[in-house]
């Protein structure tokens, strides 16, 4: 099934399959991020482990730049070696286990956990990161065996809303029937949490990370079974490894030549730097600056969820519209007034000097004006993010040659991830200089304005381009 033409018109079914099956691939990897990265287990870490939001949040960072570091040097020289070997799902294999051993020792970061324990909890947090930023470079390298360049956009798009729903899913399962509160012992739904989790160990935080391991081995499954590899090379991994790395310096002298491609990448390194921070300290900006507790991020990241899977379906088709390029300046844009109204937002002030009563015990879900806008703005971020990422990787597939795809996605992560800890880095100094999150936040909206003037003197491909591939209908 693997090397079947996707242009012979019997395997329009075969082809259906393949699709679902790199599809689901978002769906497994997103539990991860929502879970683990953003909403439930880095505020936890943050207030509950550390027992501090502001020396959280600088942890926190640290820990996210160094997997950002790491990630810079090795994914485009396995991408390249990938390449070499021909195929792309051993490689995603041996990164899902890394994923899946260290998301799931995350169970063991208790409450007031000792240095040695946060040092380990955050070594784990760096590997597992590192490991599904990885598998996901292959999984995107993927796409042109499956759908025309023109139809990238909508696969991509496609893509993204789909791993949102996997979040979702995640998230209202975690909500609703795992995670409760230490206060009255019950999940938001008001039951007893399952599997006899101890509201008082906080349980229900710590299950996220064996809950998204378990969750990436089911549903990668259908990748691994339907979704067509590349043929393999006869090479020995030494010789594969010598022949994808003299090709990979190849490859970035020839994006340096290419102006354009070499501008994106720049740009998409900038913005992408920006929106990483962004989500990774949403959460902990929430529980500190306005006390959330697990029931007020959890809804909060139900509600970003539902408006990033849609966001992300509304992208892809505006993408066949008006083009990836448009699209990402559009949400760029967007993203800098969206940042400056959370800047002015404090827990008894909106838009810098309004003073507003602050939140009280007893007041219930966002019952003040700060709490209700910053909901409002993290729902914006979530429906633009999905855009964002889904025309950035349409913008690339469409530059890249073709049987280059594992270097220029290498690359393309390479651009994502060269100073991804800049951004975490920035946020966790400006932090600890100032004792103030918000800071960290004012960081970030330079980020946006520099990728985004960047991106402005890129030339957009083509949306047409010779090769076959079954169209997406969805």
């Amino acid at each position: 099934m693997e090397n079947e033409a996707f242009s012979d018109a019997s395997s329009h079914r075969v082809a259906r399959r393949a699709i679902a099956g790199w599809l689901l691939f978002d769906w497994a990897c997103q539990p991860f991020f929502t879970l683990v990265s953003t909403f439930v287990f880095a505020p936890y870490f943050a207030t509950a482990v550390v027992g501090d939001p502001v020396r959280g949040q600088a942890l926190w960072g640290y820990a996210t730049g160094a997997a950002g570091v790491a990630l810079a040097l090795l994914s485009p020289v396995l991408g390249s070696i990938a390449d070499a070997t021909g195929r792309k799902k051993p490689w995603i294999a041996g990164a899902g286990l890394v994923l899946v051993l260290a998301s799931a020792s995350l169970w063991f970061a208790v409450p007031g956990a000792s240095g040695g324990l946060m040092f380990a909890t955050l070594l784990a947090f760096a590997a597992a990161t590192l490991a599904i930023e990885t598998a996901t470079v292959l999984n995107n390298a993927m796409m042109l065996r499956l759908v025309p360049v023109e139809r990238l956009g909508r696969l991509s798009g496609t893509g993204w809303a789909v791993g949102y729903l996997g979040g979702l899913v995640s998230l209202v399962l975690v909500l609703g029937f795992l995670a409760a509160s230490p206060e009255t012992g019950l999940t938001y739904l008001g039951l007893s949490p399952l599997v006899g989790l101890d509201p008082a160990a906080r349980g229900g935080d710590r299950i996220v990370g064996p809950l998204a391991a378990g969750w990436f081995v089911l549903f990668v499954l259908p990748l691994f079974a339907f979704t067509p590899d590349a043929p393999a090379q006869r090479k020995s991994l030494r010789a594969a490894t010598r022949a994808g790395l003299a090709r990979l310096a190849a490859t970035v002298r020839e994006v340096r030549r290419e102006g354009g491609t070499f501008r994106f990448l720049v740009a998409n390194m900038v913005y992408q730097d920006g929106l990483v921070a962004l989500f990774a300290f949403g959460g902990i900006y929430g529980a500190g600056v306005f006390g959330w507790g697990p029931m007020e991020l959890g809804v909060f990241g139900i509600l970003l969820t539902v408006t990033g899977t849609a966001g992300a379906f509304l992208g892809g088709r505006l993408d066949e519209r008006l083009g990836s390029k448009a699209v990402a300046l559009g949400a760029l844009a967007l993203l800098i007034v969206v940042c400056l109204g959370i800047l002015s937002l404090g827990r008894d002030r909106v838009l810098f000097l309004i003073a507003v009563a602050p939140p009280s015990p007893g007041d219930g879900l966002y019952a003040t004006w700060p709490e209700r806008l910053f909901l409002f703005f993290g729902m914006i971020i979530g429906a633009l993010a999905g855009p964002l990422q889904a025309s950035s990787r349409a913008l690339l597939a469409r530059m890249a040659p073709e049987g280059d795809e594992g270097r220029y996605f290498g690359l393309f992560a390479l651009s994502g991830k060269l100073t991804s800890f800049l951004a975490p880095l920035l946020v966790a100094v400006a932090t600890d200089a100032t004792g103030m999150q918000a800071a960290g936040l004012a960081v970030l909206i330079a980020f946006f304005a520099v990728g985004g003037w960047i991106l402005r003197g890129v030339p957009e491909p083509p949306q047409h381009r010779g090769g076959e591939g079954e169209c997406l209908n969805a």
